[in-house]
């Protein structure tokens, strides 16, 4: 993160005391409940249109700065070789931790999302310019987050999609396997979700024991 002045988050129409909380959770989120933040940012993005469109920069910032500099240049530099990175999970335990409230933090705002699409025509019924500000929040926190809504959906359809057809699919895990050895701009946390679904496509769409363990052991809800 820049200093404060350069970077500024259209959050003025929270109360104090919410106000204070996401300041802490973009600045600090392992000291908060990043849970009650997906919830507050959801709710607040679904009546509030100016703050709809700056959502996604504010859950992106939050993922983000979980991530101390040191793990960010372990990641870096262990990602930059397949088959250095599965002879290696021990050195990668201890960055693994800090991604835990990353992890619950994405789970709870994606998994919120996929409710409330779930009911869209309620929603839309209930309150059009409500599912107006949900889907410029949903557009434009894809912009931010298009690799975890990914891995998220494959989790879920992979297995079936592939059953369908599978062709594309392969070509989809190959254009993901590019990304995961090639692309220098992809961040640590984009890479280490492509590790895990391609690892999990793998094993026949089944997470394995040492899998589960290596990617959530620490993640205790």
């Amino acid at each position: 993160m820049g200093d404060s002045g350069k970077e500024e988050y259209k959050i003025q129409s929270f109360d104090t005391e919410t106000q204070q909380l996401l300041k802490t959770a973009l600045k600090d989120p392992s000291s908060v409940d990043l849970e009650k933040v997906a919830n507050i940012i959801v709710d607040q993005s679904l009546k509030d249109s100016v703050f709809s469109k700056e959502a996604g920069r504010i859950c992106y910032t939050i993922i983000q700065n979980g991530w101390a500099t040191p793990v960010l240049e372990e990641y870096h530099s262990l990602f930059k070789e397949w088959e250095k990175i599965r002879h290696r999970r021990t050195d990668l335990q201890k960055a693994e931790s800090k991604q835990v409230g990353q992890s619950i933090f994405r789970r709870s705002l994606l998994n919120r999302l996929q409710q409330e699409y779930k009911d869209r025509e309620e929603l839309r019924a209930r309150s059009p310019q409500a599912w107006i500000c949900y889907v410029t929040f949903i557009c434009n926190i894809f912009d931010y987050l298009r690799v975890d809504c990914l891995v998220l959906q494959l989790h879920r359809i992979g297995e079936q999609l592939e059953k369908m057809n599978s062709q594309p699919m392969d070509e989809l895990f190959s254009l993901l396997r590019d990304g995961f050895l090639l692309q220098e701009g992809l961040s640590s946390l984009s890479q280490l979700l492509l590790l895990e679904i391609i690892e999990f496509r793998a094993a026949d769409w089944k997470m394995t024991d040492a899998a589960q363990k290596y990617y959530y052991s620490e993640v205790t809800d």
